[in-house]
């Protein structure tokens, strides 16, 4: 069998003459594709404003900066998520708090009110594998509790809660641009998106030195400058992308359909249009399947073997850490399984064979 990549970037002709267009230009940072970039993201995603940084770990970094989070403040975050998810607050001498997990893999909103304390100044719901958390519930306790709301996007461009795009409902939202994501600039990246005028302009000036202009420098900022030729190669990313979650749903459902009854597949909720960034079933034996797949050229992976509240990056800084039961189950069970947007329904027939072949329901 040929090789069934866990995920693919794609490359086309028009991807190819992007950059070349970049190349030519003449301009490499912060010029026309970058904010040709940031209106089209910020337009796709239904907000006012969208401010390209290297990645989403340095973009919310920033952003937490100019929210003046400081030590002693706690944000709420789920442990299964990528690490990157909290790095910024801790750099910022902040406090995670974590919560666990629903049947959808994201956050249980439904814990959240028991986890605010007067130190709580946030929370940072995390659309995990391209399925939204449940915001109605986040949204009424942040406001409740007079909270900022930052939605993690990183796995989760263009999908939709109750048919509103996310990133746009909170005050801030975050997106990543790294190679496997839905939407990719091949290679490091990330974007900020928020209606606040105030903050947004506040990131862009951290992102640049503190600058508003070439030699004046209001404060001390960094150097967080995205590139041309990558914002002339995520433009056509984003003229995919819906297209590619399209397909990604379609293969979603042809996993559903066969896999049924031999493994646990991922729920979607009916007021979720998940996007699959990644497509994650529970399994008995998973590493055992993990390695037969292997042995028959399909890639799969394991989005997140450690919680994060057992990272020995958080568990020799913060003391006093809760057990979380379904996390901690789940990441045993765990296996993603290939997708991506010029995946076949022929390949994921494949997958679902050899799948059925391991638990002999072939």
């Amino acid at each position: 069998m040929s090789k069934i990549p866990l995920s693919k970037c794609f490359v086309n002709p028009e991807v190819e003459e992007a950059a070349l267009r970049a190349l030519r230009s003449g301009q490499y940072i912060l010029a026309a594709e970058c904010k040709a970039f940031e209106a089209e993201l910020a337009a796709h995603t239904g907000v006012k404003h969208a401010i390209l940084g290297t990645s989403w770990t340095m973009i919310v970094y920033l952003l937490h900066l100019a929210q003046g989070l400081k030590p002693g403040d706690e944000v709420i975050v789920p442990s299964h998520t990528a690490f990157p998810t909290m790095e910024p607050l801790i750099h910022c001498g902040a406090t995670p708090v974590f919560c666990d997990i629903d049947e959808t893999f994201c956050m249980d909103a439904e814990q959240l009110e028991s986890l605010v304390t007067p130190r709580t100044v946030g929370i940072i719901p995390v659309h995990l594998y391209g399925h939204p958390v449940n915001l109605d519930r986040v949204f009424a306790i942040a406001a409740k509790r007079k909270l900022w709301v930052l939605e993690d996007c990183a796995q989760a461009q263009g999908a939709k809660y109750n048919g509103k795009t996310v990133g746009s409902m909170g005050q801030f939202g975050a997106f990543s641009f790294f190679p496997s994501k839905n939407l990719t600039v091949l290679g490091d990246g990330g974007c900020l998106v928020t209606n606040d005028d105030a903050l947004a302009e506040k990131v862009r000036m951290l992102r640049n030195h503190g600058r508003k202009d070439k030699y004046h420098h209001e404060f001390a900022g960094f150097n967080v400058r995205f590139n041309e030729i990558q914002g002339a190669i995520g433009r056509v990313m984003l003229k995919h992308l819906d297209g590619f979650n399209d397909q990604r749903r379609k293969i979603a459902a042809r996993y559903n359909e066969w896999l049924q009854g031999i493994v646990r597949t991922p729920v979607e909720k009916p007021w979720a249009r998940a996007v699959y960034h990644m497509y994650v079933i529970r399994a008995e034996r998973r590493d055992e399947l993990q390695k037969f797949l292997g042995g028959r050229n399909i890639g799969t992976g394991i989005h997140y073997p450690v919680p994060n509240h057992q990272q020995p990056g958080v568990t020799s800084k913060f003391k006093n850490i809760s057990r979380l039961p379904k996390t901690e189950q789940a990441v045993k069970e765990i296996l993603s399984l290939p997708i991506h947007g010029e995946m076949t329904l022929d390949a994921a027939d494949k997958v679902c064979d050899a799948i059925a072949e391991f638990y002999g329901k072939k």
